[in-house]
């Protein structure tokens, strides 16, 4: 007998959990039509507005034109193309790493990456607020898994004391940490792990081309040698387009072309979008006066949010959660704004522990001024409606 889901739904409903999709009518841009209306966005991670950018577009289009649409097969049977070549250079040249290796998405990215990694004889230790994949990357191991404070380098210091000395150890971490948008502190992490021989992997999601200098990511932001830790992250925030990868040694790539099942078993990206892919980073790098606005516009919403007396967490990036703690509150005040023209989805449990519901601001360097002040004016009006400020 085919099992029914009717209650569960029901029960996710009358607990404010319940999820449901958006068709968007609209490109990703800065302003987005659902439903026939025009919404303000600031709810996507295209932080450098490069999703939907005229050069990004051509770059994939005249890939399609020349490979088609499809790669047809795994990279290691005949899927393998020239734009995938060509991107995993321009990755390892913009990460300042000897060789990285492109997955189909961030997820598959993680799930390739780790189990590869370390076996069953190992120890992981990851930061509580690590994204899902990465924990059920840590699980695919079967390795032993333990979970140290959020950020707290005293308890992870006192876990790695604890374990066995010849027990190869992983220790995972965000750079940007999704749900609150603060970094990870990497310098300490890093001599913890050289201290204690472990590996330190750092996912870069949130971090590659925000921040750092040149938008290389937290690895660049905190000065670190990029040989001394392995880094892997999404195409699909600031980069604007889709996949994941793995930035390290050749050696590195080499052994997961012969062990990774997430990229073996995987027919390869399309070749448009690896394509894409290398005309984004390009920007990146030649226009660095996006990054600026990025930086500008978070950096004067913040300060107008901290001032109106809304709740932010320890934001040090363009993600702005407003703490609003019940699920309840938060879809109310998610509807409000809709209403009012600004579109930002509540973020709930499980993705957030209880009572910190939230709405996350993703901010983008397209944002114009006319923006920032109507979705200031809005907050400023729906906070005080509902009593948060």
């Amino acid at each position: 007998m085919l099992r029914d889901f009717k209650q569960e739904v029901k029960a996710f409903e009358t607990q404010h959990l319940r999820r449901q999709l958006r068709i968007m009518e609209s490109p990703a841009d800065t302003t987005i039509t659902i439903d026939g209306r025009q919404l303000i966005s600031m709810a996507s991670n295209n932080y450098l507005g490069l999703a939907n950018h005229p050069a990004v577009r051509q770059a994939a289009i005249e890939a399609i034109e020349q490979w088609g649409v499809g790669a047809g097969a795994a990279r290691l049977i005949s899927g393998n193309m020239a734009p995938h070549v060509q991107l995993e250079e321009d990755l390892a040249q913009f990460k300042q790493v000897e060789a990285t290796l492109t997955f189909g998405t961030g997820y598959s990215t993680n799930l390739g990456l780790i189990p590869s990694l370390i076996d069953r004889d190992g120890l992981i230790l990851a930061d509580r607020y690590c994204h899902a994949s990465l924990i059920d990357a840590c699980r695919l191991t079967k390795a032993k898994l333990r979970v140290f404070h959020h950020n707290d380098v005293e308890h992870l210091e006192r876990l790695l004391k604890k374990r066995g000395k010849a027990c190869p150890t992983l220790v995972v971490t965000e750079g940007v940490f999704s749900m609150d948008g603060d970094l990870a502190p990497l310098p300490d992490l890093l001599t913890l792990c050289q201290h204690h021989d472990a590996t330190l992997l750092i996912d870069d999601a949130h971090g590659t081309g925000v921040m750092g200098l040149k938008g290389r990511g937290t690895v660049e932001h905190f000065g670190l040698n990029p040989k001394d830790v392995i880094q892997i992250g999404t195409l699909s925030k600031a980069i604007g387009t889709s996949g994941g990868y793995v930035a390290g040694t050749t050696s590195l790539k080499e052994y997961l072309i012969n062990t990774s099942k997430a990229f073996i078993y995987t027919t390869a990206q399309p070749p448009a979008i690896a394509a894409a892919t290398s005309a984004s980073i390009q920007i990146i790098q030649n226009e660095p006066d996006r990054r600026q606005r990025l930086w500008d516009n978070r950096n004067y919403l913040y300060s107008e949010l901290k001032n109106m007396g809304f709740q932010l967490t320890n934001t040090q990036s363009p993600i702005l959660p407003l703490i609003v703690k019940s699920s309840e509150t938060a879809m109310k005040m998610s509807q409000a704004l809709n209403e009012a023209g600004i579109f930002v989805p509540a973020i709930r449990p499980p993705t957030v522990p209880k009572n910190s519901s939230r709405l996350r601001l993703a901010i983008c360097s397209e944002h114009s001024n006319e923006q920032r002040l109507k979705v200031l004016d809005t907050l400023c009006k729906v906070g005080k409606q509902i009593r948060l400020i």
